[in-house]
């Protein structure tokens, strides 16, 4: 009886597992991108590019120049300093004669019970030029000068798009955490993307995101999620986008990359607060998130099961063969889905990723989602 409730979990794990993968993510790494052509016509809004910088001197050396070599026509850069004491005030002063398109806005003090960098963005985008608004972090470089066209392109051509949502890799280093980091950041990619090409968005990065001033407004900034650390960028996302009002843009020339951690503790609890901001997503989000989290890990938790506790070899081969049709799968899917976001790469080796990610997720997730106070850094 026991072994029959086992082949039977195994089975709706593992089809589950397949409906995610093929139908589900496929509509990322079968997705067919329409080439679009950008000319002056197509560039004639401004764009605003909104950087929240805190002590981040050493990284506003670097993102100055590459946002200040994008070829798009009319653009500013505005940075908001929140109470930095790094020399980034003294530094930002300096810029305004060389980058013309640079402006700045000063943080000194932020109000009780409130989120710096939702206080420090809320105030920027309301000074903003532009009703077009693009999100990146003062750690982050875009790949290309042509970044800010990609990236803004949907808003400026749909009168409808409210949101666009963009992929943010991070920097390939050597070793098994920038590893993980890179099958993460995959992973994530894979789910928030096929959901919205599903006309079900239900979250987006902050690294890489753009909307408009004007929804921003309408929305009341951060109304609801002030005093949650993190979440300016996926709980907004998570409240406020539909089918209708969202676009995703997969490019390799519309991405940016960041510097990774390179600590298991720094890299832990940055992990710990995003799924800290995981528990206060819609119901829907976590079914979605949760269904295939779920069936991944009875999946496992079977197949070890199995192994020990069958009497014959025969299932063996069908256990074996269930493993191997999912890693091929699984692999496949990945390396398809990254091709389409970041250019040609190598991902064979995340077929072996699997299950230490597995263990990584429910560990960490399940500390970040029942913490109730977490660390920023």
């Amino acid at each position: 009886m026991i072994l029959e409730i086992l082949w039977v979990a195994l089975f709706v794990a593992a089809t589950i597992q397949f409906v995610y993968l093929f139908v589900i993510f496929g509509r990322l790494a079968f997705f067919q991108p329409i080439a679009a052509a950008l000319d002056a016509e197509d560039m004639k809004e401004g764009v605003s590019v909104v950087v929240a910088s805190h002590n981040e001197l050493k990284n506003l050396k670097k993102l100055l120049p590459a946002l200040a070599s994008q070829q798009y026509p009319k653009f500013e850069i505005l940075v908001i300093n929140d109470r930095s004491t790094d020399g980034t005030p003294s530094f930002l002063r300096k810029m305004l004669d060389t980058y013309p398109q640079l402006r700045t806005v000063t943080i000194k003090y932020i109000p009780p019970h409130v989120t710096g960098k939702k206080y420090a963005l809320t105030l920027g985008i309301k000074v903003a030029k532009y009703d077009i608004i693009l999100l990146t972090d003062a750690d982050c470089l875009p790949a290309t000068p042509q970044w800010v066209a990609l990236m803004t392109q949907p808003l400026r051509k749909h009168p409808h798009t409210q949101l666009v949502l963009g992929y943010g890799a991070y920097q390939h280093r050597p070793g098994l955490l920038n590893t993980l980091i890179q099958f993460e950041t995959l992973v994530t990619a894979l789910q928030y993307f096929s959901f919205a090409l599903y006309k079900a968005p239900f979250m987006g990065v902050g690294r890489n995101m753009a909307y408009r001033k004007s929804f921003f407004l309408e929305k009341k900034a951060f109304k609801g999620v002030w005093h949650i650390n993190g979440g300016d960028d996926d709980l907004f996302v998570n409240k406020h986008s539909t089918g209708k009002n969202t676009a995703v843009v997969i490019h390799p020339q519309s991405i940016t990359v960041s510097k990774p951690k390179t600590d298991w503790k720094s890299f832990v609890t940055q992990k710990t607060r995003h799924y800290h901001v995981g528990k206060y997503y819609n119901p829907s989000s976590k079914l979605k998130l949760g269904m295939y989290a779920a069936s991944q890990l009875v999946f496992w938790i079977v197949v070890v099961l199995l192994l020990f506790l069958s009497p014959q070899r025969e299932p063996i081969a069908i256990i074996t063969g269930l493993l191997v049709s999912r890693a091929l799968a699984q692999t496949y899917i990945l390396k398809a889905a990254k091709n389409k976001l970041e250019g040609d790469a190598k991902v064979n080796w995340m077929m072996f990723f699997d299950l230490p990610y597995l263990g990584y997720f429910w560990v960490v997730g399940m500390k970040g989602y029942l913490s109730k106070k977490i660390k920023w850094r």
